[in-house]
């Protein structure tokens, strides 16, 4: 998409904008439910085997819903979504691994730092300085994002911590190419979503057969009922629903909003530890949610 595309895409009235907002917000909120599922089913061990596993359950779904889709994409766009797709595994690697060598808190906080990186990005790319009130926003939420993952207190920096820096340079990257991308303009989203899902897969196995850590085969026999269940859950709703309405969205707003948006991931991983893990947030927290919440709806206006 051209930077004139990509400038126009978020002139919209307010309905459509919502319509385009809530199930980015739906996405940011199935994510932060992830590290609860990822960390019990996951060790240092076992991050590609279940990643292989996350992603093979889902594919062949996906290749049958999309199988005329797929047959209608030209080579330039086959190539295009598996440059992506490369991307992703990246994304999904340096994450898990991530997630597994550091603190939840640390996590939390480091990766929302995608927030501020794709609008200075897409600055950069565009020359286009973003507004004044869209980056406050952003600062705003990620001090929420701070005051949010205190409660825990910080470890000292660590590899993992590292990781999941490039984690939140790689989501940055990868949103960036989504919009701007030429050769998957006028591809459908599963087709797309379906050709980044499999190049991921490709990554994860050649890692595995690499004998990088335990193999697939060895993580699904071991997996009990309830792992099979976390699994599920990462496979169909924070891979398959987000990465496709990450794909959808992308294409109809900014890259800074569609950020800002999937940025309020840590305020929801929040709300399932509480739900679901038993954590309880302090006084702090609970500020740090409420502003969280301020700054993506002043960015969303702003932006």
């Amino acid at each position: 998409m051209t930077s004139a595309a990509v400038s126009a895409a978020p002139s919209t009235t307010p309905r459509a904008a919502w319509l385009v907002d809530l199930p980015l917000l739906l996405v940011a909120a199935v994510w932060g439910g992830s590290y609860l599922a990822a960390k019990e089913i996951t060790t240092a061990q076992t991050v590609i085997g279940v990643l292989v596993l996350r992603f093979a359950v889902i594919l062949p779904v996906l290749v049958v819903a999309g199988w005329r889709g797929l047959r209608a994409l030209r080579r330039d766009q086959w190539r295009g979504a598996a440059v992506l797709g490369l991307v992703l595994g990246g994304i999904f690697v340096l994450e898990t691994y991530g997630v597994v060598h550091t603190s939840a808190t640390n996590a939390g906080l480091i990766i929302s730092l995608t927030m501020i990186l794709t609008p200075l990005a897409e600055a950069a790319v565009t020359r286009v300085r973003p507004r004044p009130a869209f980056l406050a926003a952003a600062g705003l939420s990620v001090l929420g994002v701070v005051l949010l993952t205190q409660g825990g207190g910080f470890t000292a920096p660590s590899p993992g911590d590292l990781l999941i820096l490039l984690a939140a340079v790689a989501r940055t990257v990868h949103v960036l190419a989504m919009s701007r991308t030429r050769a998957i303009r006028g591809a459908d989203d599963l087709s797309l979503t379906t050709v980044q899902l499999g190049t991921a897969v490709a990554v994860f196995a050649v890692l595995a057969a690499a004998g990088t850590g335990d193999p697939p085969w060895s993580v699904a026999a071991a997996f009990s009922a309830r792992e099979w269940a976390g699994l599920l859950f990462l496979s169909l709703c924070c891979t398959l629903f987000a990465f496709f309405v990450q794909m959808w969205a992308v294409r109809r707003t900014s890259p800074s909003r569609v950020s800002l948006l999937l940025g309020t991931e840590p305020l929801w991983a929040a709300a399932a530890g509480i739900a679901i893990g038993g954590e309880r947030l302090g006084v702090v927290g609970l500020l740090g949610g409420a502003l969280v919440l301020a700054g993506t709806t002043w960015g969303r206006r702003a932006a």
